[in-house]
């Protein structure tokens, strides 16, 4: 994980610097850091975006505005930082903001600067199922980006969650939103994809141990999942029962979401884009063989206390 490229330079900084930092789960590994007494740097196109949750009142001691795909801001966001994470994730294409420019080209452009101003480690967020050989550009893109880090930077760390459930998320809350108002419910194919959904908490805890060098494995991937695998069929009735209501799993071959994602993608708020029907093909299950929450000292939360959680909340 260490990289020695200009340590001179950043003795004894101890700054960690998030990419992403008001996305989805990069303010909650800023939240997670700022809760240890690190000093965390945000960086966002959008630094004025509430970087937390409500549940806490600590702010970054940073908020930079930053583009990845901008070299020179860059540079600027990762000088004297110890370990740089980055969360920056796209799902839908538009205009300049492609898969290729920000999962690839960005991602290899910010390690590349991590390593050349001597920051220690870097950690890449990607995906379980990422496939630089996929036909799907988007999990090509994520796989050909952990591959570009790695020859970037040696010794980043590389962490895969699955699908990822929370509050907030656009996963158990959709399911939740779509079982309340259906009685029939569109299954993706037969719903058999088989699925391992992990709590985005859990995923932003073990990256900010990686980011501050608990890797007790030394390994450089990880696959953050929750502790149970369920066919996309059984997420939706156990949504269902937890909201008490009745709706009917219906099977919709995938030939007809992805004209439905065609169609749709382009709105402001796309409710459905063609690499999420590409995901929704594939099992998202961690792999055996490789290091997970578990290592990293996390006892993984389970998809009903989250969709508790929903459920009180609504």
């Amino acid at each position: 994980m260490a990289n020695q490229h200009g340590r001179n330079d950043l003795a004894g900084a101890n700054i960690v610097t998030v990419f992403g930092g008001t996305g989805f789960v990069g303010r909650r590994i800023v939240r997670r850091l700022l809760d240890k007494g690190i000093d965390v740097r945000a960086v966002s196109r959008h630094p004025s975006k509430n970087t937390l949750d409500n549940a806490s009142d600590k702010k970054p001691s940073q908020q930079i505005d930053a583009d990845i795909l901008v070299p020179s801001s860059i540079v600027a966001a990762v000088a004297g930082s110890r370990a740089v994470v980055n969360a920056v994730s796209l799902y839908v294409e538009r205009g300049k903001e492609t898969f290729e420019r920000v999962h690839v080209e960005a991602a290899a452009a910010l390690a590349t600067a991590s390593r050349d101003v001597g920051v220690e480690t870097f950690i890449q967020i990607s995906g379980i199922g990422s496939d630089p050989n996929s036909r799907s550009n988007y999990i090509r893109a994520r796989g050909r980006g952990e591959d570009v880090v790695k020859a970037a930077f040696p010794g980043a760390v590389i962490v895969r969650p699955a699908v990822m459930t929370g509050l907030d998320d656009a996963f158990i809350t959709t399911i939740a939103r779509l079982v309340c108002l259906l009685p029939i419910y569109p299954l993706f194919g037969e719903g058999s994809t088989r699925l391992q959904p992990v709590y985005v908490e859990d995923v932003a805890e073990a990256v900010s141990r990686l980011a501050l060098g608990q890797n007790p494995t030394g390994a450089s991937i990880f696959e953050c999942a929750g502790p149970r695998i369920y066919s996309y069929r059984e997420l939706v009735q156990k949504v269902a029962i937890q909201f008490k209501v009745r709706t009917r799993p219906v099977p919709v071959p995938f030939a007809v979401w992805n004209i439905l994602a065609a169609a749709t993608e382009f709105l402001p708020a796309a409710p459905l884009t063609r690499n999420q029907v590409d995901l929704m093909r594939r099992d998202n299950v961690a792999a055996s063989d490789l290091p997970g929450l578990e290592e990293l000292g996390i006892e993984p939360r389970s998809v009903e206390e989250v969709v508790r959680m929903l459920a009180h909340a609504a």
